[in-house]
């Protein structure tokens, strides 16, 4: 399964244009426009689960960092500031990485 599967391909370009400049990530904005703000919870872990690169269970900052690139190959890299806001917004126990 891929993510496209799941989510329009449109709609995961449109996101993606959304955040091109360094620094204007925005997880909340990209779930908008992507589309995963409105699916459902085995939906979500099964996009978790794509994300997740070394399934491990978890997404951990290293894997953060190329979280855009896993919608699209081409797509860029998520700068340090955008990394650790990211993970503090969605690291709920404090543990460094994501758990699903």
């Amino acid at each position: 399964m891929s993510l496209t599967d799941i989510l329009s391909p449109s709609d995961i370009a449109a996101a993606l244009r959304d955040c091109q400049a360094p620094d204007s990530f925005s997880p909340k904005k990209f779930f908008q426009i992507s589309g995963m703000s409105k699916k459902s919870s085995s939906q979500l872990k099964e996009i978790f689960r794509i994300l997740d690169n070394d399934q491990s269970g978890f997404i951990e900052e290293d894997e953060l960092k190329y979280f855009l690139q896993r919608f699209e190959c081409g797509a860029r890299v998520l700068t340090s500031s955008e990394t650790k806001t990211f993970l503090a917004a969605a690291d709920h126990d404090g543990d460094g990485k994501i758990g699903a």
